[in-house]
């Protein structure tokens, strides 16, 4: 097999979507040929952590498909999903089956950047499902699945590499028998986990993996690989990747017009929030939670805080050609004569605490009621009846 050190490769060139730092990095670690036992890679949602996770992976065992090792290769398996000694494993909900996992995990083959965790697409064959599930690592499925593998002898490659994806979802009895683990590692073991949020994991799984931190994908970079990698139109993907809010995984999954009727829908729950019109307000926050998933909750976010951007720029430079929404010109125009001291930073800065919310199931419904009764204070240059420190006070479900 050829040494770590003497290999010469691009890492992930062939699919990773920007992460030049982490790249750069990953590559540091290969030719050093210090390779640990354990590496975290964490990072906002969409990113690409579980794609560098598979390249990485692929890069250990001499597989050549997302790396481009070519001749270097010590690998023929053709990707990871049938490499034997690459192992991946998801949050599961409460009852799942051996196929339904191998159907997801077969989505990942096809396309490391594929939305597979069960939270964020409860169903693969009802895209229209708004049943969101609860998804999580319990303690048999570590005794019973994670933990025999990761006594598992090397094969064919050089290391035994177990992969987990979104481990903040560990259960307390999981992630303290996962802890042993790590602390006694086998030599041939490498652990690959990525994770959304750092600050839910324990700092004794943290301080025992090398840490590769994944930044928020530029909007040029998302705009390039809908283009490149799905094959998107350039005004199509230039659109999307201004509401992506950075995921690029997930705005694959977003229809532009569908997009632009929700961005009605959001005008119009603008419009009630300023006028405090609280049956249509209800009605919308209902209808967003009966009628979008996860997926879509987000994108409903993601397209307000790009208008209330646009608000935001076209009120400060009068500049149609810098706003994304361009072909609401009129209606921009109008807001901001109409709410020309509207305090917009303060309210995008709302927009973003609240996606939180939804990945953390707090009902849709309550997170848009309350978010339309801080706007219209922020509207009128006021502050909330209620302060963002007693935000508990305004519904209870705000609360930590």
């Amino acid at each position: 097999m050829t040494d770590y050190e003497n290999l010469t490769f691009n890492f992930g060139d062939r699919r990773l979507v920007g992460q030049q730092f982490a790249k750069e990095q990953i590559e540091r670690i290969v030719h050093s040929g210090r390779i640990s036992h354990s590496y975290l890679f964490s990072g906002p949602p969409g990113i690409g952590k579980t794609a560098f996770a598979l390249a990485f992976a692929e890069l250990i065992n001499g597989v050549d498909h997302l790396t481009d090792l070519g001749n270097q290769a010590f690998s023929k398996k053709s990707s990871w999903f049938t490499h034997p000694d690459i192992h991946v494993f998801l949050p599961v909900p409460t009852s799942v089956s051996v196929e339904e996992l191998r159907n997801r995990l077969e989505l990942l083959r096809d396309d490391p950047y594929e939305i597979v965790d069960f939270s964020l697409r409860p169903s693969l064959t009802n895209e229209e499902s708004t049943k969101n599930k609860r998804a999580f690592y319990p303690i048999d499925y570590f005794r019973e699945e994670i933990r025999p593998t990761a006594y598992l002898k090397p094969n064919e490659g050089r290391k035994t590499v177990v992969i987990m994806t979104g481990i903040e979802s560990m259960k307390k009895e999981a992630a303290n028998a996962f802890l042993k683990l790590l602390e006694e590692p086998s030599e041939d073991l490498m652990f690959l986990l990525t994770t959304d949020h750092t600050e839910a994991l324990l700092p004794t799984i943290i301080s025992r993996c090398q840490h590769i931190q994944l930044s928020p994908l530029k909007t040029k970079q998302i705009e390039q690989a809908l283009i490149q990698q799905d094959g998107l139109p350039e005004d199509d993907a230039s659109y999307l990747a201004r509401v992506s809010g950075g995921n690029y995984a997930m705005t694959r999954f977003f229809d532009v017009g569908t997009l632009k009727k929700t961005r009605q829908k959001i005008i119009e729950y603008l419009r009630y929030a300023y006028v405090q019109d609280a049956v249509n307000i209800t009605e919308t926050a209902q209808d967003w939670q009966s009628e979008q998933n996860l997926e879509g909750q987000i994108a409903v976010l993601n397209v307000m805080e790009v208008f209330l951007r646009d608000l935001l720029v076209y009120r400060s430079t009068q500049k149609k050609e810098l706003i994304t929404n361009a072909d609401q010109l009129e209606v921009i125009q109008k807001f901001c004569e109409t709410l020309s001291d509207a305090r917009l930073e303060e309210m995008i800065e709302q927009v973003n605490e609240c996606k939180p919310m939804i990945y953390r199931n707090v009902q849709p419904k309550l997170i848009f009621t309350a978010l339309a009764l801080r706007f219209s204070s922020l509207m009128r240059d006021q502050d909330p009846v209620i302060s963002q420190e007693d935000s508990w006070k305004h519904l209870p479900a705000f609360s930590e």
